[in-house]
């Protein structure tokens, strides 16, 4: 595998390779990796089984010292593939509390934040054949008149 990112690199049964594919991919590609499972009712209602974490998303930790307890995603680390959940820390040894990040496959959405109305749209549902029937009548009628030219020409 080369050095650089490559997005038509299919797969590879070895890890090291595996493992440089997710690190050396451009965000908006990272993007993607950050999907969580939907709980049942939104999957009913969405047809979908995963989506991307958002901030204001509520979800339930079901890995974990944490597991079973629920909050609002208040940080989306899109670098290191993290989220961090509003509520939820951790102590340290000497009695500090701090934030804990958790794995987007790690927890459920249970609630979505639908402020974005293109958060849950399908980018595939695109009715191409409207669009490509006239564009197929205006070059038959062109080449009528082309042929119709050179009746007239030659006569």
């Amino acid at each position: 595998m080369k050095s650089e990112f490559n997005k038509s690199w299919n797969s590879s049964v070895q890890p090291r390779k595996q493992v440089k594919f997710r690190a050396n991919a451009p965000n908006h590609i990272k993007r993607k990796f950050m999907g969580s499972p939907l709980d049942k009712a939104l999957k009913e209602k969405y047809d979908r089984k995963t989506i991307e974490v958002r901030k204001g998303d509520e979800v339930k930790i079901m890995r974990g010292k944490f597991k079973g307890k629920q909050g609002k995603v208040g940080e989306v680390d899109v670098k290191n593939t993290r989220v961090q959940v509003e509520g939820i820390q951790r102590t340290k040894v000497g009695g500090e509390k701090m934030t804990t990040w958790f794995h987007p496959s790690k927890i459920k959405i249970i609630i979505l934040n639908t402020e974005d109305a293109r958060r849950l749209k399908d980018g595939k549902k695109v009715e191409k054949t409207k669009t490509e029937e006239p564009k197929k009548e205006k070059k038959e009628v062109k080449k009528t008149t082309k042929k119709v030219a050179k009746k007239v020409v030659k006569k």
